[in-house]
């Protein structure tokens, strides 16, 4: 059976995760954007927090870590440990780690930020993206370069397609306007953009989604797809061109 999942809606727009293993009793916390949500869904569930991963070191992502801690583990990436709170654990791509009694893998997913880490949980079926793969999207190269970014989006592409896309923020609906307005022949994301149209109309999330979803839907990861370089005028351009274009329209949108 999976892991248990809860999320947790933090901030304005930004997203938590609890996993749970009932056998265990252990608990792990993705991201602290805020104390205070998480904290009333431990105590709603009488959950108490084993790990904290982290993503990456942006607040929005870690700001409620000290308050949440009390003897969790927390751990985050090795290459990032100068900007994260104090790590008990840093880890890098490769390394074996165990969380809630599940083997984790670690992602280096850098783009968004220089060290930012993604963890894939392949027995559950989840994967923790935050601001790298995202719901019809991916995040803003503040850091990183449009090839590594691609190449860390061609790694998340690359996990079984029934992986649910765990990502940081409620950010599909603006998501979806940008990429019909780059995929508009896609039928599958018309499908998809008034579903999410929908959904955010009765007040329902739109993440985690399944990578399946992703991979027809988001244009992030069409980018070496002959349609969407036609779509954009660069028949014949490399990919990570493609990809940088994409990036630049959306920054531009």
């Amino acid at each position: 059976m999976p892991l248990d999942l809860v999320t947790i809606p933090c901030r304005s727009d930004n997203y938590a995760y609890l996993l749970h293993d009932s056998a265990t009793s252990r608990t792990a916390l993705v991201d602290a954007p805020e104390a205070g949500p998480i904290a009333a869904a431990l105590q709603d569930r009488g959950w108490a927090l084993s790990d904290i991963l982290l993503t990456h070191h942006h607040d929005d992502h870690v700001e409620g870590v000290a308050a949440l801690r009390d003897g969790a583990r927390v751990i985050g990436a090795a290459a990032d440990a100068h900007r994260l709170p104090p790590l008990d654990l840093a880890v890098a791509e490769g390394d074996a780690l165990t969380i809630c009694g599940e083997p984790v893998a670690v992602l280096d997913v850098s783009g968004h930020t220089l060290g930012h880490l993604a963890f894939h949980f392949p027995q559950s079926g989840y994967a923790f993206t935050a601001d790298s793969l995202m719901a019809l999207g991916c995040g803003r190269l503040f850091e990183g370069s449009a090839p590594q970014m691609w190449d860390s989006l061609k790694k998340l592409r690359a996990l079984p397609p029934d992986t649910l896309i765990c990502s940081g923020h409620e950010y599909t609906a603006a998501n979806a306007a940008f990429a019909l307005s780059v995929d508009a022949g896609n039928a599958a994301l018309v499908s998809r953009a008034a579903a999410v149209e929908a959904a955010r109309a009765r007040g329902e999330p739109t993440v985690p989604s399944r990578l399946s979803e992703e991979i027809a839907t988001n244009p992030f990861l069409r980018a070496d797809t002959p349609l969407m370089a036609r779509q954009l005028g660069m028949e014949g351009a490399d990919p990570a061109e493609v990809f940088a274009e994409i990036r630049s329209r959306k920054d531009r949108f």
